[in-house]
């Protein structure tokens, strides 16, 4: 009889290189979830600074009831490291979070790399420089990839995952359960300038800030517009499954208004069309950019009106607070 597959191990301690507003809150989500943590910052003296910061942020979290009292306990799990040695001398996952800067990270890479556990994971924290680039600073490449966290990272799911050219997929599947073990929502994506979400998120920035250049709207009116609209409904579905519920067809005739009135760079995307020729315009023929039974369009259409019903009560009990005077 055949074995049962060994699964890997999960690391079980970390260290955090770096203890800025991203290291002190992947620092506080790692102590939460059980891990040793050795937390080291620029010098000894910032990094006892930065140990004071992690209790009063997490003493804060317990006050404002957003984490139960016993969180203070976990803290007595993280320690404050003399040096990037001191830290990653017994870590199963080294999180880089220097600034981001190539010649900062290049130096501060290369220092882990050289004092990591061979069989330890090293992950950079970046949100838009090149993973093959920031490979080049590490020998042990198959077990290095970058750990894009959002801010802020106690409470933001999501985390990219981007595997160089030369990331083990197994190192990838590890980190994948590790953070999900953790209670984070992880995607992997490959390398490219910006990733996934800061491409998506600075197009959006883009076209909002061109809508207050050409006068259509406030900046006030402009969020007021996201936050009541698309952002209502991203919270429970990405782009592709909207854009299904919406109609694929409809979505191609907005392409065209758009394409018409702004010019070049509006054009439907020729993908779009394609799917739309074929038939697959969304829930509606059953097919779009994913398939669906009479029973899942159904199922998905009930389930999507009771989660936008059940926001928007939580949403009119928890209103938007007063909006700053905004200089456009």
């Amino acid at each position: 009889m055949d074995e049962p597959v060994k699964r890997p191990a999960l690391p079980q301690s970390a260290a955090v290189i770096g203890a800025g507003t991203m290291g002190l809150g992947v620092a506080e989500c790692f102590a939460l979830a059980g891990l040793d943590v050795a937390l080291v910052d620029a010098t000894p003296d910032l990094t006892g600074r930065a140990l004071q910061q992690l209790e009063e942020r997490v003493r804060g979290h317990v006050d404002a009831g957003l984490l139960p009292p016993e969180a203070l306990e976990r803290l007595r799990t993280v320690r404050a490291a003399d040096d990037i040695a001191d830290a990653v001398q017994t870590a199963d996952l080294v999180f880089e979070a220097a600034p981001e800067s190539i010649e900062i990270k290049r130096e501060v890479l290369a220092e882990c790399d050289a004092r990591t556990p061979a069989g330890a994971i090293i992950a950079t924290n970046t949100s838009s420089l090149p993973i093959d680039e920031l490979a080049a600073f590490v020998e042990r490449k198959d077990r290095f990839l970058g750990m894009h966290w959002f801010n802020p990272p106690e409470w933001t799911p999501a985390v990219e995952i981007i595997r160089s050219t030369f990331t083990d997929p197994r190192i990838v599947e590890i980190t994948r359960e590790f953070l999900l073990r953790i209670g984070k929502r992880p995607a992997t994506v490959a390398s490219a300038p910006g990733f996934v979400a800061n491409r998506i998120q600075f197009a959006l920035f883009r076209e909002a800030l061109a809508c207050v250049e050409e006068g259509l709207a406030t900046p006030a009116d402009v969020d007021a517009l996201v936050r009541s609209s698309f952002g209502f409904r991203l919270p429970f579905y990405g782009p592709f499954q909207i854009a299904d519920m919406a109609g694929l067809d409809v979505y191609a005739s907005i392409f065209d208004v758009l394409s018409a009135g702004l010019g070049a760079g509006w054009e439907a995307p020729e993908s779009l069309r394609n799917i739309v020729a074929a038939g697959r315009v969304g829930t509606k023929s059953l097919a779009g950019f994913y398939e669906y039974s009479d029973d899942e369009r159904a199922a998905l259409l009930i389930e999507r009106d009771k989660r936008y019903a059940a926001l928007k009560r939580l949403l009119d009990t928890f209103p938007v607070g007063s909006t700053p005077r905004s200089e456009a």
